[in-house]
């Protein structure tokens, strides 16, 4: 705390170089524009000196004395001509000046985000992908993820492509149409995206077309789409790994939480492990494995395991089959409840082998600039568990591809986990988190909530996504009160500045206080306008950043018409498939 003069004394200190600047503006109109006017009127060129003396005669009327000849009213109208001119400058700087006043004290400021912008950005995207190294000038996009332009008045941020991002926001708060959708269309490489909806779709489908071949696995008719594409559910499986991991994932979309399994949980995994297993190894199909659910006394499997050499698991599920049989049955009828969406055949034909459709083959996928959309209903008969799978498998042959080309993807696969906790319950997400974005793949998981999360992978497993993602972008409409304190406190404080005044008997005195404030309380985080997110990036102050929606990009009419086509042909198919239903 310090003590000044009197209450006016700041005030004065203001005063007199605000009168200093204002009579330097006056003098420099009147200056330029007399000495134009003389250029106009034929006097030629003739500046006079820039001095106190000149100053004060043109204040005085006397233009006559400083430019002999030019009509006193042609150097006045000159100078009232310059003002409009000079007004903008000084009417964007004082905008400029006004927004960076209101914005909260304590954010990160554009020289803290340097790695994410301009020449620091492309030198890191020329690091991490080699193809770039030689290349002369480089797109925008080549330099990273675009993730929205720092408020208020920018630049452009952008992650790299060895950031992994965690999104959270509420319906229509913009993960769509400010971060699905503009990830897909600007991603270099190949696209994973699942969602449950079919927006995203609409209005990429046609551009992705044009880079690479789209692939839509639409068992529920999302989009109506017709199936083209069959892809084998079984083919990883040849391993205990491949099979537990299929497993696990049919498990999960109907396990409301991954980190409370109870007896019967844990041992339909078992099952479906084995059972997975023999249906690999044996050449068997989908829905043979169906019906060894439907009869646990068939040994077939347990025959099939023995004929691969793998003794240990056929006597694990014959331990299982000829146990109790309350035990037994209670095990297999949770089973069948995991996977049950298989019954439908449907969703069935979609992952069986079809001679006549191509097949999906994630190893080649992973390597091209193809486009794969994996769209499932949430909710009673959903087809999480095979859309879980099918993500799942792609990113795995994405880690094994980077492996055998020294390491990272290049050009890197983007993966888009929309609506993850509904639609891909991949189960161990947390821990692929950790080391995806250093194999060159790109993942984005967009929930609704923090609390979401837990409900998936738990505590310790959201807390491990939470830890692992390199990006996080927190929207509008966050209404979990423990989270939003949470974040409030990790954003931090800063020092307001108080002045007080006092005056007495001997005078008037002024004092400065300081105080801590949170930089962006709970209430300010939860009222977040739609379109905007808090950025928290690994290294650096959180930011607040305007999210850029597609629609709002100068390319945003053709897309927008092709997206318009795509509603159209999904509703005639809508309508068809209507009317074939009723006859």
């Amino acid at each position: 705390m310090r003590s000044g003069g009197g209450a006016g004394g700041d005030h004065l200190a203001w005063l007199i170089p605000g009168l200093a600047l204002v009579n330097l503006v006056v003098f420099l109109l009147l200056w330029l524009g007399g000495t134009l006017g003389g250029v106009l009127t034929g006097h030629g060129w003739q500046p006079p000196p820039f001095t106190v003396r000149v100053y004060l005669s043109l204040l005085g009327g006397s233009a006559e004395r400083v430019w002999p000849g030019v009509p006193p009213p042609v150097v006045y109208a000159g100078a009232a001509g310059l003002v409009p001119i000079a007004a903008v400058p000084a009417v964007a700087l004082s905008r400029t000046v006004a927004r960076r006043r209101r914005a909260p004290k304590g954010l990160a400021q554009p020289k803290e985000l340097g790695a994410m912008t301009g020449k620091a950005a492309e030198a890191r995207a020329r690091e991490l992908r080699p193809s770039l190294r030689d290349a002369a000038r480089l797109r925008p996009d080549d330099t990273g993820n675009l993730l929205g332009d720092l408020l208020p008045a920018g630049p452009e941020l952008r992650s790299s492509y060895e950031d992994v991002e965690l999104d959270l926001m509420a319906p229509r708060a913009g993960k769509s149409t400010g971060i699905a959708i503009p990830r897909v269309l600007r991603a270099p490489g190949a696209v994973l995206l699942t969602s449950n909806k079919s927006d995203v779709f609409t209005v990429t489908r046609r551009e992705r077309s044009q880079v690479g071949r789209v692939w839509t696995f639409d068992p529920q008719g999302i989009a109506y789409t017709e199936r083209g594409m069959w892809w084998d559910l079984l083919g990883g499986c040849r391993t205990i790994e491949g099979a537990r991991r299929l497993a696990g994932h049919f498990v999960s979309s109907v396990n409301d939480d991954s980190s409370k399994r109870d007896f019967w949980i844990a041992a339909a995994q078992n099952t479906l492990t084995a059972l997975f297993l023999a249906a690999n190894r044996g050449g068997a199909t989908v829905g043979e494995l169906l019906a060894w659910l439907a009869d646990p006394g068939d040994r077939t499997p347990i025959d099939l395991l023995r004929d691969a050499g793998m003794d240990a698991m056929a006597d694990q599920l014959q331990g299982t089959v000829h146990g109790a049989v309350q035990t037994r049955d209670g095990i297999y009828e949770t089973a069948r409840q995991c996977v049950a969406c298989l019954l439908d055949p449907e969703i069935l034909a979609w992952v069986c082998p079809d001679p006549s459709l191509p097949q999906f083959v994630p190893e080649e996928h992973v390597t091209s600039r193809d486009t794969l959309y994996l769209l499932s209903k949430d909710g009673g008969g959903s087809a999480a568990g095979v859309i879980a799978g099918l993500a799942d498998a792609v990113i795995r042959a994405g880690v094994v591809a980077a492996e055998r080309a020294g390491g990272r993807l290049d050009p890197p696969m983007t993966a888009i986990l929309d609506e993850a906790a509904n639609v891909c319950r991949i189960s161990d997400l947390p821990d692929l988190y950790s080391h995806l974005g250093s194999r060159g793949i790109s993942v984005v998981t967009l929930l609704q909530s923090y609390r979401q999360g837990v409900r998936v992978w738990g505590e310790a497993g959201m807390d491990a996504l939470w830890s692992a993602a390199t990006i996080k972008l927190l929207g509008a409409g966050l209404d979990d009160a423990d989270f939003v304190d949470k974040i409030a406190r990790l954003v931090g404080q800063h020092d307001v500045r108080t002045p007080s005044y006092s005056r007495s008997r001997d005078g008037s005195s002024r004092s400065v206080s300081y105080r801590q404030e949170q930089v962006l309380p709970a209430d300010r985080i939860r009222a977040l306008p739609k379109g905007t997110a808090l950025l928290l990036a690994t290294g650096v102050r959180p930011a607040v950043i305007r999210l850029r929606p597609w629609f709002k990009e100068p390319n945003a009419g053709p897309i927008s018409a092709a997206a318009r086509a795509e509603v159209q042909a999904i509703t005639d198919r809508a309508a068809a498939a209507w009317h074939q239903r009723e006859d």
